[in-house]
């Protein structure tokens, strides 16, 4: 069976970090792309970030580019969305998903193929 597994939400204040972690199983890296999306209370999901299955490249939201970095562990079938300097617009509900092939970006991270999602793992950040 296919899944993933986020784990690494949690509280924190305004300015603060957190790493979220998300584990495949049941396929591998080297052919899906993964994805994180974000939800917060009354308002439309966002796609964060998204690392392509051939080649690594990275894309990431507006809102987040030079505070979040994505990385890859395919030993590991684990990708990482490391936040740093979090604010309060920053809460919501993280899901990272999974797509055969390359990231969708159009001209935003696409959710349309995403195939297989997450659980999700909430993100507070306080002020």
């Amino acid at each position: 069976e296919r899944q993933l597994v986020e784990s690494g939400g949690g509280l924190v204040q305004t300015g603060g970090s957190l790493r979220l972690s998300c584990a495949a199983s049941g396929f591998t890296l080297d052919d899906w792309s993964i994805g994180w999306f974000r939800q917060a209370p009354g308002k439309e999901r966002e796609g964060v970030s998204c690392i392509s299955s051939s080649d690594g490249q990275k894309n990431y939201a507006d809102s987040v580019r030079g505070r979040f970095t994505l990385s890859r562990d395919k030993a590991k079938s684990t990708v990482y969305l490391q936040m740093n300097s979090l604010e309060p617009e920053d809460t919501a509900v993280y899901f990272c998903a999974a797509e055969p092939g390359d990231c969708t970006v159009v001209p935003d991270i696409s959710a349309t193929y995403m195939q297989i999602w997450g659980q999700g793992t909430f993100v507070t950040v306080s002020s």
